[in-house]
């Protein structure tokens, strides 16, 4: 079992930044392949940012790519989401997942745990 703590999500105002945390507990981190999603209020769940377990594969999708950056510290067993120039399209609750599928990086159902979520919001 692996447990994930998202935080470091607020408000902030458009054009602004923010860093989010998920840190792991439960079982070493590096064998897993992370990443972040976003659920808005109507809207389905989607990928913004995912890493594969050797960190050698990295999914953005055009939406965030040039503004979102995915990492990770394996030593720390946290994986972190830098967003940069944020729209209030970015507005969501944003959690973290790892898993061990060899699906698509951006396929949620490819990570078996989640976070409990952290709510970003972008005033205009």
């Amino acid at each position: 079992q692996v447990q994930l703590v998202e935080t470091g999500g607020g408000l902030v105002q458009a054009g602004g930044s923010l860093r989010l945390s998920c840190a792991a507990s439960g079982r070493t981190f590096i064998n897993y392949r992370v990443g972040w999603f976003r659920q808005a209020p109507g809207k389905e769940r989607e990928c913004v940012a995912a890493m594969s377990r050797s960190g050698g594969l990295t999914y953005l999708p055009s939406s965030v790519k040039g503004r979102f950056t995915i990492s990770r510290d394996n030593t720390k067993n946290t994986v972190y989401l830098q967003m940069n120039t944020l729209k209030p399209e970015d507005t969501a609750v944003y959690y973290c997942a790892a898993g061990f599928s060899l699906t698509a990086l951006s396929d949620s159902d490819g990570y078996e745990y989640w976070g409990q979520g952290t709510q970003v919001t972008v005033s205009s």
